[in-house]
């Protein structure tokens, strides 16, 4: 395997101590994790190569030796390091299927671009959950930023206004004309009504201003929203059957609730007219995540 000039920039500038640090324990960790991701691969399609397996358990042995006097010399480094770690392995699980991905807030500030770079090589399409909200102006560039990653869907508040989000399609859009979806999130599947009036002093109910602020996405040229499941049948009366709704808050009949107000089953949202489900702890934190994507999809096809 041989690495860009600009993968491996970008390894390093992740992981290096200093502007001048090209070959610290942790940016060896970083390269040599890059090319055992490679050989994995290879081997998968490739099992007789057995000269392949023999190089690979060398970068193993050599990682892991390499992982231990970092865990001694600089445990911070070595955290940040096994993050990234885990961040791969766990979508290395999908063999035989591929979830579209969503990479929240938490993951994109602990691991940057690069994970983006490191689930789409990975045959994933990636939903970017970002809920960007500020000035116009500011949103904009911020959009034309993540215009130039090769993600598949992105967000922002409704909240930010109309001027906001026509800022945000214009940055976004690249010079040929494409771009990835662009959604707005109306109200979080945590805000219960009664939270929205009080603390937000939005004074409306909850499903008027959830239609409200769908149609002033629709206005502003968006494609869809990220509501929850029990609003996307009135969002799709109000704007149209081709207005994409994007759903969390789904979880499974027999599972936990944890922190969501808002929610239903995977079958539920198929029947209210959604056309994404956004599903996180009843997979991530499954005992066998594989199946519980599967179960997951077969409820929502039924």
């Amino acid at each position: 395997m041989v690495l860009s000039i600009q993968d491996r920039k970008d390894i390093i500038s992740k992981f290096q101590s200093s502007a001048n640090d090209t070959g610290s324990a942790a940016v060896q960790v970083a390269l040599i994790t890059e090319r055992i991701q490679y050989i994995s691969n290879h081997l998968k399609a490739n099992p007789k190569d057995f000269a392949g397996e023999r190089g690979l358990n060398k970068l193993v042995g050599q990682r892991k030796r390499l992982l231990a006097y970092l865990k001694r010399t600089d445990f911070e480094k070595y955290q940040k390091v096994t993050q990234a770690f885990k961040n791969t392995d766990y979508i290395d699980k999908f063999t035989d299927c591929k979830p579209f991905v969503k990479i929240g807030m938490e993951l994109y500030y602990a691991a940057g671009p690069a994970i983006v770079k490191a689930i789409k090589e990975r045959g994933h399409k990636i939903f970017l959950d970002l809920k960007l909200h500020d000035i116009p102006n500011t949103v904009k560039k911020a959009m034309a930023v993540l215009s130039k990653m090769d993600v598949d869907m992105c967000n922002l508040h409704a909240a930010g206004t109309i001027d906001m989000m026509k800022a945000a399609l214009e940055g976004l859009t690249r010079e040929d004309g494409t771009r990835p979806i662009l959604l707005a999130v109306t109200q979080l599947t945590s805000t219960s009504e009664e939270r929205m009036q009080k603390d937000l002093l939005i004074n409306a109910s909850i499903n008027d201003t959830i239609v409200h602020y769908a149609k002033n996405a629709q206005v502003a040229g968006l494609d869809g929203v990220v509501c929850s499941p029990l609003e996307a049948g009135m969002v799709k009366e109000a704007c149209g059957a081709g207005f994409i709704t994007v759903t969390p808050g789904v979880r499974f009949a027999d599972g936990e609730v944890g922190d969501q107000v808002r929610i239903t089953t995977p079958e539920r949202a198929k029947e209210i007219g959604t056309d994404f489900i956004v599903v996180g702890r009843p997979i991530t934190q499954a005992a066998d995540p594989v199946a519980a994507y599967k179960r997951c999809m077969a409820e929502f096809a039924e």
